[in-house]
């Protein structure tokens, strides 16, 4: 059988992961991708019941893989120890790890931004991102192999390569330092046979978002700022998971690539117009 077919490109077959943040919104999307590619997945966040929740939904829907949901916290060193503890007792190694869980606050101006609402972010979008994968290593190095890299696979944001995401400051300078983090692990890891990537999603459904786009109204309101006229569906999310997870990407390591309809060219698009002008 030829090894250029879907289905063997894709296939996740025997493969485990584990999916921070992934009891709901694109981790959710994210893990049932791979559960349908084959993939066992472990589903952790702050919440154990929404995280038992989601594996007792996901293991309903007749997928190839299974899930199984405790509760995980990556916003303190004693967290991320505590969930590489529940890490350890499941699996001995780790093919992939998705770094999903991520926190965001808003505020009225930049004047009114609380001081301790942007380190609260970066503890969990990008200090305890890079303790949790530091700490897995171990794990991740073992499914290592030549033919076959373990993977890390990082959410950042469409906001961390563009001014959006309105007065949510520090959750944009978050996700752009994933960007680079994801680059520089990248630099160190790949000789060891890890690949390690992001992608930068857009506008998707989710409870981060449902205050923009929680209605079908709100959702074509959006759509018409977005290149390709819609915001994100979970097959979206889906395409992308599983190339970088999967044989198809095992050739790519430091990149974060934009799941956003086209934003990210469409004000480089503009900014070029404007300066011809």
């Amino acid at each position: 059988m030829s090894d250029l077919l879907v289905s063997k490109l894709f296939d996740l077959t025997g493969k485990k992961a584990l999916v921070t943040g992934g009891a709901s919104g694109i981790g959710l999307m994210a893990a049932e991708a791979l559960m349908g590619a084959g993939c066992d997945v472990m589903i952790a966040s702050r919440k154990v019941h929404a995280c038992e929740g989601a594996a007792d939904q996901l293991n309903q829907m007749g997928l190839t893989g299974k899930a199984e949901g405790f509760a995980g916290d990556v916003g303190s060193e004693e967290g991320v120890l505590a969930l590489v503890k529940e890490v350890e007792k499941r699996t001995d190694s780790l093919p992939i790890l998705l770094n999903n869980a991520g926190k965001t606050w808003g505020a009225p101006s930049m004047e009114e931004f609380p001081y301790d609402a942007w380190s609260r972010v970066l503890d969990v979008n990008v200090t305890g991102m890079f303790y949790l994968t530091q700490k897995l290593l171990p794990l991740l190095r073992k499914a290592a192999s030549f033919e076959d890299p373990a993977r890390v696979l990082n959410t950042g944001s469409i906001v961390g390569i563009q001014p959006r995401g309105g007065t949510a400051y520090s959750y944009g300078v978050s996700k752009g330092a994933v960007h680079h983090m994801t680059t520089l692990m990248s630099s160190e890891l790949a000789p060891q046979y890890i690949t390690v990537n992001a992608f930068a999603p857009g506008p998707f459904l989710s409870k981060m978002m449902a205050f923009a786009i929680g209605t079908e109204e709100q959702r074509e309101k959006a759509g018409q700022n977005i290149p390709l006229g819609r915001v994100g569906t979970p097959e979206d999310i889906a395409g992308v998971v599983l190339y970088l997870c999967s044989r198809a990407g095992a050739y790519v390591s430091g990149h974060t690539i934009p799941v956003a309809g086209g934003l990210n060219a469409a004000v480089a698009a503009k900014a070029a117009s404007v300066q011809e002008d």
